[in-house]
């Protein structure tokens, strides 16, 4: 069972080193279940990545449907950030995605000052992609 964002806010609490938190985050990304590799295509690729990121989009029904997301890298500890951002986005409705703010998140626990330029990037191109997915979802009809 992938884990939720709240426990991995609390097991960040825990750990003082950041050393323990980058294994931590790359223990999220193992976690990941496997991905399809028939939906590693350029339409599930996320660009502005410098590590390989898909990402698949499962829409829900409703005025304001869930989106499930699945997700991985080819590099270690970016999968584990796709792991995260999958814990905090994933199985939540269109409005929630939008409303929530990432950016605030990777500041509690501390990442956006530990990521070098090109992954913070990344990772802001993640959200983007996710918060499209859910404009997206808005906007079809229920």
């Amino acid at each position: 069972m992938a884990a939720t964002i709240d426990t991995i806010r609390d097991d960040f609490s825990l750990l003082d080193a950041w050393e323990d938190r980058y294994r931590y985050v790359i223990e999220l990304g193992e976690a990941l279940p496997p991905f399809p590799e028939p939906q590693r295509t350029g339409a599930n690729k996320v660009p502005g990545c410098v590590s390989q990121v898909w990402l698949t989009t499962e829409v829900g029904a409703g005025d304001d449907p869930p989106l499930t997301f699945q997700g991985d890298s080819d590099a270690h500890i970016v999968r584990g950030l796709v792991a995260i951002m999958l814990a905090l986005f994933s199985g939540h409705g269109a409005s929630e995605i939008l409303a929530t703010d990432a950016e605030a998140t990777l500041r509690e626990l501390g990442l956006d000052e530990h990521l070098s330029p090109q992954r913070a990037n990344g990772l802001r191109s993640m959200v983007k992609r996710i918060r499209h997915d859910a404009e997206a979802a808005l906007r079809q009809p229920a």
